[in-house]
Formats: structure tokens, C-alpha cells, sequence
């Protein structure tokens, strides 16, 4: 009796836990103040992309993965973000969480036409970017290199364009 009572009490702590993270606020301050440094292959041709070579440009980094319908509801709105504010010295940076390689996000570039850079994340980037437990998670980071909104799960178009607009 004891264990069925327990395990009912574990169970409906993880239903709050849950619950709890969706009042989140769409965007969130957090720990994380510089953008943490990074070397990996792009999505497309396995190229080494760094960090260094987004210098000086406010970047919008977003965690997703090909799987995850939330990540694909998103993309019109970061290509759209991309052709707008890519002038300006922004851009968008996909940090891909897919498991079984390039060749899936590849098939979802060309479908979709993104027009920004989609790199092959790892878990120690995850872990770099203060623990990156869900997708999507997103990071804009300003001209000088700091981290200054996570968004966590979902952003609608105009939330991310007006905090983009803030920062140019």
C-alpha cells in the first residue's frame, strides 16, 4: 500500500512539474550572459562554422530538431526574420538536435527553403548554452556578444521581431 501510494504522489509531481513549465513567461532572463563559444559542421557541407564568425552581428540561436512539430511551425517565421533583418547584421543560427544526421536536415532545408545556417549540435553545446533540455529553445544574442532573451518552447513572429528591433 505504501508503494502504490508513493508512486501515485511521484506521478502527480511530474503532471505539476510539467504544468509548472508551461506559465513559464515566453521569454525568460537567465544565467547564461555570453554566447558560449562553438565549432560545428553545418547541416549542408560538414564545414567547421564558429562562433568567431558571427562577430559583431546580433544572432538569433535556435535549438530544434526535424522531428519536433513546434521547431517546424517556427521556420517560415525565422526565414522571414532572416531576408528582413540579415542586412542589418543579423542572423538566424538552427542548431539541430536530430540524432540520426545531416542528411535529415538537409531533406528539411531544401523543403523548406531555409536561408540561414543550420549547424550539428551536440550535447555539449546543449549543456554550453545552460542546459538546452527541449526543443525549441531559442537564444538572441546582441552585437557585443551577450546573451540577452531565452525563449523556451514556441515564439510567435512578433515577439521575436520586436525584441530583434531592440536590439539593432
Amino acid at each position: 500500500m505504501e508503494f502504490a501510494t508513493h508512486a501515485i504522489l511521484r506521478k502527480v509531481g511530474l503532471v505539476l512539474l510539467g504544468l509548472s513549465i508551461l506559465l513559464l513567461p515566453a521569454h525568460t532572463a537567465l544565467a547564461l550572459d555570453e554566447l558560449p563559444k562553438f565549432s560545428l559542421p553545418s547541416a549542408v557541407n560538414g564545414k567547421k562554422v564558429s562562433s568567431g564568425d558571427f562577430r559583431g552581428k546580433i544572432l538569433l540561436i535556435t535549438f530544434f530538431a526535424t522531428w519536433c512539430p513546434p521547431c517546424r511551425q517556427e521556420i517560415p517565421a525565422l526565414i522571414e526574420l532572416q531576408k528582413t533583418f540579415a542586412s542589418s547584421g543579423f542572423s538566424v543560427i538552427g542548431m539541430s538536435m536530430d540524432e540520426k544526421g545531416p542528411a535529415v536536415v538537409r531533406r528539411l532545408i531544401e523543403k523548406e527553403g531555409i536561408n540561414y545556417p543550420i549547424l550539428m549540435a551536440d550535447a555539449g553545446v546543449a549543456r554550453d548554452f545552460g542546459g538546452v533540455f527541449s526543443v525549441p529553445t531559442s537564444f538572441l544574442v546582441n552585437r557585443e556578444g551577450k546573451v540577452v532573451r531565452k525563449y523556451p518552447g514556441y515564439v510567435p513572429h512578433a515577439m521575436l521581431e520586436k525584441d530583434i528591433r531592440e536590439v539593432l
